[in-house]
Order: C-alpha cells, then sequence, then structure tokens
C-alpha cells in the first residue's frame, strides 16, 4: 500500500476482548512509533526546596541545575530507575513555566515526555490529524535531543512532549 494510505489508517482499532483475532494483529503500522514514557515534567516554585525533597528526604539521585534559555526554564533531573521527573523553574520572565506558577503557586505537574523513534514523521501525521504542534520545528530538548510539544487542548488537558529517542 502507499505512503498516504498508510498515513490514513494509522489509528488503533477498537476491538471486543471475547475476539478471536488477537489485538495486536489490528494495530495498523505507523511510519513512527512511541516509545516510553522519559519523563514527568513538574513546574516548581522553589527549586534548592524541591531539590532537596528528592534527594534529601526520599534518597533519589538528583542531578545538577541546567538551565535551558531557549526553553525559558532551569531543570534538574531525578532518577527514579524506571523513568525520570523533571523539576521545572522560570528562566527569566517569559519563562511558559512562569505563567504555569502564577496560575499555580504550589507549582504541579506541567507535562509528560513521551519517546518517539521519528520526530519528523510524527510531526507530519499528527498535523495531517489536527494536533497541533506548539512550535514549526523541533527545539533541542534538556537531553541534547529534538522535541516537540502537542497542545493540550488536543490531548485530553495533557500537555504532551515528544522526544526522538
Amino acid at each position: 500500500s502507499g505512503l498516504l494510505s498508510r498515513l490514513q489508517t494509522c489509528a488503533p482499532t477498537v476491538q471486543t476482548l471475547s475476539s478471536s483475532k488477537s489485538f495486536s494483529q489490528n494495530i495498523p503500522s505507523c511510519l513512527w512509533k512511541l516509545g516510553r514514557l522519559n519523563h514527568v515534567a513538574i513546574a516548581v516554585p522553589d527549586l534548592e526546596k524541591a531539590q532537596s525533597l528528592y534527594k534529601d528526604v526520599l534518597g533519589a539521585q538528583v542531578s545538577e541545575t541546567v538551565a535551558l534559555p531557549e526553553h525559558g526554564v532551569y531543570t534538574v533531573f531525578v532518577e527514579l530507575g524506571n523513568t525520570k521527573l523533571e523539576l521545572l523553574h522560570p528562566l527569566g520572565e517569559k519563562s511558559p513555566i512562569a505563567s504555569f506558577l502564577q496560575k499555580n503557586k504550589t507549582g504541579g505537574m506541567h507535562h509528560i515526555c513521551i519517546e518517539v523513534d521519528d520526530i519528523k514523521a510524527a510531526m507530519t501525521e499528527l498535523k495531517k490529524k489536527k494536533i497541533r504542534i506548539l512550535s514549526e520545528e523541533p527545539k533541542i530538548g534538556a537531553h541534547g535531543k529534538p522535541v516537540i510539544f502537542l497542545h493540550p487542548k488536543d490531548c485530553h488537558g495533557v500537555l504532551v512532549e515528544l522526544e526522538q529517542a
């Protein structure tokens, strides 16, 4: 089948459990695939206090603070074994985290990050499916890899970051 028909049919098929066919046989192949949960990002009003909670109280391995001026944030990663937490703090007045914290004074979950095997293919297909992407091109994220963000209104209220695996 052609490229266009593969793009148009890349949606999971719903099937009842009583069917004799295997569920995985009814999921069409996509040009890109979701991978593992990379991290859950949490906006924090006091980065040092948050680092201390995870490191000193809970005993987690916590990274050094890294400034990401292109994204307007300071980041700290908390290693959890099977995934990470990303602590976000505003860098500059125009930081998206500053506006988030104005609405959520004590902080809170900001976004989830899921790995993808082909971010460009994902962008192309998601645009065709009317999922808004918050930038025209991927930006380099905290792990030094290309990332995009999907509009939360198109993702059931969740800001979703996709990161090239």
